[in-house]
């Protein structure tokens, strides 16, 4: 996401690139959750930061020591809609956080489950699993408004589809809460736009530019997306606190007129 962030402002002009800052994170605002783990387990921990004048905005990171390179990477930074939503994390008597399997059954929804909520809200406006596995939070409304704006953003003159895609990052994180856990996922879903007729074509926009040269008439999108959800332990829905995606790769296609 990151690297698609800056493959995308390397190939604006230069009158429309954002100036990079620095960014950092007020310590005093920061409330740190490092879980224990065994040997030979990977090394990670959580943070929820909190900024604005009355602190009402808060981002949930991820950090993870890669077992390759043995360097901290940030691997999940998710702004959450709605911070009174956070759940409760429990800790232990020594200040430590507790781990869950972010795929186990013991969640009424395994991170799987989640990740094909997430794409049938994209895919369907939620119409599959979306608006069962999830309880209507802003965030999932979010990602349905998505749905429902894009495909009819041609009218008749062209259609819009999104699908899941293989998720390309399939490390979840999650920690035990007082009401079940706090998962951090990510997820992959595309989108194909398409004319809907010969002779039509797709301009590119701007931010199409690292990507695309020229117009076609059908274009796939792939999205590189952090999720953040609240799990219950007990059979009800979840609640999808917050998510952020980034175009990671643009293609144009060959779009079928047979329908």
């Amino acid at each position: 996401m990151s690297s698609a962030d800056l493959k995308e402002s390397a190939a604006l002009p230069r009158s429309d690139r954002e100036p990079y800052r620095p960014w950092s994170y007020d310590l005093d605002a920061t409330d740190v959750y490092i879980p224990r783990v065994r040997p030979g387990q990977q090394r990670w921990f959580a943070a929820v930061t909190r900024s604005g004048s009355r602190k009402q905005y808060a981002r949930v990171l991820v950090l993870a020591e890669s077992t390759k390179t043995k360097r901290w990477e940030m691997v999940a930074a998710v702004d959450i809609d709605d911070p009174e939503q956070l759940p409760d994390i429990i800790l232990d008597k020594d200040g430590y956080a507790t781990a869950v399997d972010a795929s186990s059954t013991s969640l009424a929804a395994p991170v799987g489950v989640l990740r094909t909520a997430v794409a049938d809200n994209f895919a369907t406006g939620g119409e599959k699993t979306g608006k069962k596995v999830f309880t209507p939070t802003k965030a999932a409304r979010r990602q349905i408004k998505v749905h429902d704006q894009t495909t009819r953003k041609f009218g008749t003159r062209g259609t819009t589809q999104f699908a899941s895609a293989d998720t390309e990052f399939r490390d979840a994180y999650a920690l035990k809460t007082t009401t079940g856990a706090l998962v951090i996922f990510s997820h992959t879903h595309t989108q194909h736009d398409a004319v809907a007729a010969p002779g039509l074509q797709i301009v590119p926009d701007k931010l199409d530019r690292a990507w695309l040269n020229a117009p076609a008439p059908a274009f796939t999108y792939t999205f590189t997306c952090s999720d953040v959800a609240a799990v219950p332990a007990t059979p009800r829905p979840s609640s999808l606190l917050g998510y952020g995606c980034r175009r990671t790769d643009a293609k144009p296609t060959v779009p079928d007129f047979s329908l």
